[in-house]
């Protein structure tokens, strides 16, 4: 069980040291390619929520995000007390991922993005624990569906 507040912090640890790496070394709006065209770093300040969504509005944010990561901590704890380690596993890097954002709202009023892949938006570290945390426990759900409709 202590494992889980340790990858928070792993989660928090990682991304705030590429944001400050970011907001050290690349001018606001700059663009360094990677690879090619296709990936670049591209130091941006969002305002908003996922995709600059309530862009401007710091406080409808972080109420959002607020309610969000205190869902997440209790499905966290259902899910330990359930003996299902993976989906609190994710649920765990959505959570971490969450609250270095909510730091960065909170202390900046904005949440820095670096990394630009494609034609996709701009996103940080902390939005990749999000978004893999989220896509692996919808993949685990469904097969645990399968899985018990077999059994039946």
């Amino acid at each position: 069980m202590f494992i889980y507040p340790l990858i928070i912090v792993a989660i928090i640890a990682a991304d705030q040291a590429t944001k400050i790496l970011v907001r050290s070394n690349i001018a606001l709006g700059e663009r360094i390619p990677v690879i090619g065209d296709w990936m670049n770093f591209t130091y941006i300040r969002n305002e908003g929520a996922a995709f600059s969504m309530f862009s401007g509005n710091v406080l409808v944010t972080i109420v959002l995000t607020s309610l969000l990561l205190v869902l997440c901590v209790a499905l966290i704890i259902y899910e330990i007390k359930a003996n299902d380690k993976g989906l609190a596993l994710c649920l765990t890097c959505v959570l971490g991922g969450g609250l270095s954002n909510m730091f960065d709202r909170i202390y900046f009023g904005y949440v820095t993005d670096m990394i630009s892949c494609g034609s996709f938006a701009i996103f940080n570290v902390a939005d990749m624990f999000v978004t893999c945390g989220c896509i692996i426990a919808i993949f685990l759900i469904l097969v645990g569906y399968k899985k018990e409709a077999h059994h039946e």
